[in-house]
């Protein structure tokens, strides 16, 4: 198989691999994610544990115990107990009569925007006051418009509201002006925490500031430094405003500009692949986070027509100290974390930034809203430096730094599709980072990251014990088999090659064998509604489709929608056979049976037998199927067993062992004999020490030459789900005897 191993080096640091520069462990400690908690554990007793919920903007106090944040659908401001980081408690929902857009807290009182606009031209909102001690509402103060954004000074002598009175998209495509105009209203506390002008608020006009659409300022985000300047984005104006609280004057003002970013996945097709540049893109900034009093970073989220898919970081002058460029891109194409159904779009479409001191350094969080990922970065005055990536639930909204504590908290706030709202908390002070597992090399002719995700299956070499190969699915268009080193940490992705010269127009690959005569046997599922075929195939080292299997037409004609998911090679009897495992019942199946096709060479037949699933254990419901088949030796295989479901409801991630031997596989339309399955390993502990979404997925296993078994989650292409992956190596194969 060298020829799979292709021209990339092995053995490389991150740095290299990402192209930016990185902090080694001598010059700086890691976060490690420390608990992930579902926000509808927030919902009063007795509440339907589906209603939807959201965690959206999120703060905490000064002493950092008690955690706030913004759930839209509830219309409430929700508080947490974090005292004990790793045992959140519920502590109260503040209704709130609106949409809550933001929350801030200061010594005893908590702020929130909300927004009660009747449309998008009667514009109305408040700020509301809540005294944390009791959660009550003390005051309702009129913002004139529709808050975004709420900030509390430092000091605690301001609140600041971007008011964005936003735009119809459905209104001449979106495009600025809309009228009512947005405005940065300002409310001065007392040091009780008090508002003392509730019935006056302060206005700061940012109407005639931007060169786009400058009768329609559109606020969207707003921080102050220690100085009491608030910096303002307005994200559809592509433009940016410093103001001094105090006397509410506009300071500086200047265009967010332009930026550009090489080698990145543009087109618009179901790949992760470096297609193109975009060049000149409007940064349209909608988050914002003060570095110091002098320098402050944007989050180049975009808007109906920029998003320059970076982070940047400026002076009060307006001018740009450093653009990340291509980098939060390169980052999500190397870690497996690219939303390919977004290239064309606006990538990984980072969003939110925070800044906090931590081990005296400062450093800067950019989430990807998208790519399901947060960048830690150090600052280092000029050129910040990449410390690391951490993984987060599905649609990271709001970034927390809380230093006192030596925490960070995101806000994940979908919550559909079978995916839950989470708040992520992560600590700071771990040796080296756990995730990730895998990252790919730089593919030097294409200046970028080999892009991957959805591995579906493992494979090992049966000679080198550091070699993995796995396959993607049909979320991308391309089929591939990578080729893994599994000698470095994390495993690197070092090549790949595609599958070419088969007949279908697209391949749904769930299962990979190394053939003892060289190439590779892979399975790919079929879908009786899309008009693809269950198929077995047989591939070269460089992926050429050199035999194409289909089942037999009777067989065929029983299929449903999950089919082959593993595949592996086996002697037995002095032959060459292949199996093949078939994921659910078919519909001549008897309930809880799939079937484990045998396939043989040399005279091209078809046996199959059945295996008995597990009912599914999950208070939710849902399946239990296949997912690999690994060969162990005289017949004997481990079967990668789980149901569909993840987070708590998580039941059944499990191996088990079945053998043929004294079994004669059946053709079909015979009886077949059912195999009698032993449990081996259950694969819960080793997924859920993450700390995170327990993934639904667990999707390859194979053995390694030296006798490993590792284990490997399929990601999804980032699509409706987290996108991490996990590697884990389970111990020697032993443990399966």
């Amino acid at each position: 198989m060298a020829n799979l191993r292709g021209r990339f080096l092995k053995g490389v640091s991150l740095a290299v691999l990402f192209g930016i520069g990185a902090v080694s462990s001598a010059q700086a400690d890691y976060f490690e994610r420390i608990n992930s908690y579902p926000v509808y554990k927030t919902l009063p007793e007795g509440a339907d544990k589906a209603t939807e919920t959201v965690a959206e903007i999120i703060y905490a106090s000064k002493d950092g115990r008690t955690l706030a944040f913004t759930d839209s659908p509830g219309e409430a401001i929700v508080f947490i107990n974090a005292a004990n980081p790793l045992n959140i408690q519920r502590m109260a929902r503040v209704a709130l009569e609106g949409e809550p857009t933001s929350v801030a807290m200061g010594d005893g009182t908590a702020y929130a925007g909300v927004n009660t606009s009747e449309d998008f031209i009667n514009a109305s909102g408040h700020l509301a006051v809540i005294a944390l001690d009791g959660m009550g509402i003390t005051a309702k103060c009129d913002a004139k418009g529709q808050p975004d954004s709420v900030a509390i000074s430092p000091d605690g002598k301001f609140v600041a509201v971007a008011i964005e009175n936003e735009r119809d998209e459905d209104l001449n495509d979106g495009v600025i002006p809309q009228m009512p105009a947005g405005h940065l209203a300002i409310f001065d506390l007392d040091e009780t925490g008090a508002p003392t002008n509730c019935d006056a608020v302060r206005i700061v006009d940012l109407t005639g500031l931007a060169e786009v659409a400058p009768t329609d300022p559109e606020p969207e985000f707003v921080s102050i430094n220690a100085d009491n300047q608030a910096v303002v984005t307005l994200q559809e104006n592509n433009h940016l405003a410093v103001v001094d609280l105090a006397s509410g004057k506009v300071l500086a003002h200047f265009s967010a500009g332009a930026a550009s970013a090489e080698n990145i996945p543009v087109a618009k097709a179901l790949m992760s692949d470096a297609s193109g540049n975009n060049e000149n893109v409007a940064r349209e900034p909608d988050a914002v986070a003060w570095i110091d009093t002098e320098r402050f970073v944007t989050a180049n989220e975009g808007d109906y027509e920029g998003g320059s898919r970076g982070f940047t970081i400026w002076n009060t002058k307006g001018e740009v100290l450093f653009d990340s460029g291509n980098q939060m891109e390169h980052l999500g194409m190397a870690h497996g974390h690219y939303p390919a159904k977004r290239a064309h779009k606006k990538g990984t479409e980072p969003e939110g930034v925070a800044v906090g001191v931590f081990g005296g350094e400062t450093l800067i969080f950019v989430n990807s809203e998208r790519g399901n990922f947060v960048a830690v970065y150090k600052d280092t005055g000029g050129e910040p430096e990449f410390v690391q990536l951490l993984p987060t639930h599905v649609g990271p909204e709001g970034l927390l730094a809380i230093p006192n504590r030596d925490l960070f908290a995101v806000a994940n706030e979908v919550d559909e599709d079978g995916v839950r709202s989470h708040i992520s908390l992560y600590q700071f002070g771990a040796d080296a980072p756990s995730y990730p597992s895998i990252v790919s090399a730089r593919d030097p002719e294409k200046g970028a990251p080999i892009g991957w995700g959805a591995l579906s299956a493992l494979a090992a070499d049966p000679q080198d014990a550091n070699t993995l190969y796995a396959v993607s699915d049909s979320f991308y268009d391309d089929a591939r088999i990578y080729t893994l080193d599994i000698a470095t940490q994390p495993a690197q992705i070092v090549s790949y090659v595609t599958v070419t010269g088969f007949v279908q127009s697209r391949l749904d690959l769930e299962g990979i064998s190394v053939s003892k005569d060289g190439g590779f046997w892979l399975a790919s599922e079929g879908h009786p509604e899309k008009d693809r075929q269950h198929l077995l195939l047989k591939v070269s080292a460089n992926g050429a489709v050199e035999e194409e299997i289909t089942l037999p037409q009777s067989l065929v004609e029983q299929a449903k929608r999950f089919s082959f998911e593993g595949v592996a090679e086996f002697e037995m009897d002095g032959q060459t056979l292949v199996a093949v495992a078939v994921q659910r019942e078919w519909n001549d199946d008897p309930e809880g049976h799939s079937k484990i096709a045998i396939y043989n060479p040399s005279d091209k037949s078809w046996g199959f037998v059945h295996y008995p699933l597990d009912a599914p254990r999950s208070a939710a419901g849902g399946w239990v199927g296949l997912s690999e088949i690994v060969s162990l030796e005289d017949g004997k295989f481990a079967i990668l067993e789980r149901d569909n479901k993840g987070g708590e409801d998580a039941a059944i991630k499990q191996i088990t062992t079945v053998s043929l031997e004294g079994v004669t596989p059946a053709k079909h339309g015979e009886e077949l004999p059912v195999l009698k399955k032993q449990f081996a390993v259950d694969l819960l502990p080793a997924m859920s020490s993450s700390k995170g979404w327990i993934l639904d997925k667990p999707e390859g296993l194979t053995i390694t030459a030296d006798g490993r078994l590792i284990l490997v989650t399929d990601n999804d292409g980032v699509d409706d789900a987290p996108g991490e992956t996990q590697l884990i190596d389970l111990g020697p194969a032993s443990r399966l005897n």
